[in-house]
């Protein structure tokens, strides 16, 4: 791997800080001055330094000044207003097809089970690859059984991820919906969204893509590609916090789907409380519940702050960090029998990089006890999870020299 950088070895951590854009953006993040080595941030991101202040003014100003005044002045709007700068900031969506509410599950089953039953007469499968996260497989296989349908499973290779012509393969005259994710939560592969969207679309069935590994980190343009349906979680890359509401995008020619948690913020006169359900015209017919207007607060920082830097930027300091831990893994880690189980190229993988070996579950275990904090993944995956702009080269490099460390005791 080539970096810009004049340090005399690719390998040199300074020398990489160093030459970074984006190095002094780090101190924004609450932690990030400790010696603590964080391999998560694709579970939970740091939170921002200006969450602490927009908390307390929140609480002792807007929440504690205007009490249900707030309601009228800001918050009803709010899972719309912030919708609108996620899809323009990190998704490539125009305005009226974003909005934030409910967790990623309940997300998920409100667009598939809408996808679905929206679908024309014969059309009874749903396909998903057998690699997919958990929710996604259990929420495909429930809906499913309670519409008599089929679910149609595509495999695929944990270390290569879905491509275009397997999805090729498993789609036909009977798919109603494609659910995927656009990068694979054990290996990091990205998928070719923009390829397999066009092909869903061509076949007469719908897409749904998952977001909760990309959104923060990898570019898009789902106006652009043509993406029917997506949700993704906002405690990742987008540092909302832990259990920080989730967003959902409907395209703009989806908005007559009927979305089956019909509850009062989605009516299209919440206040009236009459008998019988009229949606809301837009995405706002997609909202159910009150929405979690504290849970919103580190969300709008750090989608700021991205807005701030811009995705591309992002996403080139991504490569770069994960480019350089597959490099140092290559020099510190191969003796020690540790093979890369995500795609080598850059341009396949998203923001982080899983390690293999038979002993990593006690590897990790060690090394939280040590305050290096990657996660673990069957079978025998260490995830290293980097943040890009709250993660050093420096860190990435101790973190590896530490699992060397560890394993290489366990030998």
């Amino acid at each position: 791997m080539t970096y810009d950088t004049p340090a005399a070895s690719p390998l040199d951590p300074a020398a990489l800080d160093a030459a970074d854009p984006l190095a002094d953006l780090r101190q924004r993040f609450v932690g990030a001055e400790s010696d603590l080595v964080y391999f998560d941030g694709n579970s939970l991101g740091r939170p921002l330094r200006a969450t602490a202040d927009r908390a307390r003014e929140f609480v002792e100003s807007e929440w504690g000044g205007r009490l249900i005044r707030g309601w009228e002045e800001r918050w009803y709007d709010q899972p719309l207003v912030l919708g609108d700068e996620i899809g323009r900031v990190c998704l490539g969506a125009a305005p009226g097809q974003t909005f934030v509410g409910d967790s990623t599950t309940v997300l998920l089953y409100k667009l598939i089970r809408a996808a679905v039953d929206a679908a024309p007469a014969g059309r009874d499968e749903i396909v998903i690859d057998t690699d997919n996260f958990p929710t996604d497989r259990y929420l495909v296989e429930g809906i499913a059984a309670e519409r008599g349908m089929t679910v149609r499973w595509l495999e695929v290779d944990p270390a290569s991820g879905v491509s275009l012509s397997a999805t090729q393969r498993a789609v036909g005259e009977k798919t109603a919906l494609v659910v995927l994710s656009h990068v694979a939560y054990r290996s990091g592969h990205l998928a070719p969204a923009r390829e397999i969207s066009e092909s869903v679309r061509d076949s007469g069935a719908m897409v749904l893509w998952d977001l909760c590994h990309s959104a923060g980190s990898v570019p898009m343009e789902l106006d652009e590609w043509g993406v029917d349906l997506a949700v993704g979680c906002t405690y990742k890359y987008l540092n909302g916090g832990p259990g920080s509401p989730a967003f959902a995008y409907v395209a703009e020619r989806h908005h007559g789907l009927r979305q089956p948690i019909q509850g009062w913020k989605g009516h299209a006169d919440p206040f009236l409380m009459g008998p019988g359900y009229t949606p809301a015209q837009g995405v706002r017919r997609f909202i159910s519940g009150t929405p979690p207007i504290t849970a919103m607060l580190g969300l709008q920082d750090m989608v700021a702050l991205i807005d701030e830097v811009g995705m591309e930027a992002v996403r080139a300091k991504s490569v770069q960090l994960t480019s350089y831990a597959v490099d140092l893994a290559d020099e510190l880690l191969s003796g020690l029998g540790v093979t890369l189980a995500s795609p080598r190229d850059p341009e396949q993988r998203g923001g982080h990089v899983t390690l293999r070996h038979d002993r990593m579950r006690d590897v990790v275990a060690r090394l939280w006890e040590r305050d290096v904090i990657p996660d673990y993944r069957d079978p025998g995956g260490l995830r290293i999870g980097l943040s890009p702009l709250s993660t050093s080269f420096e860190e990435v490099r101790r973190g590896v020299e530490a699992i060397a460390e560890v394993l290489g005791s366990m030998a």
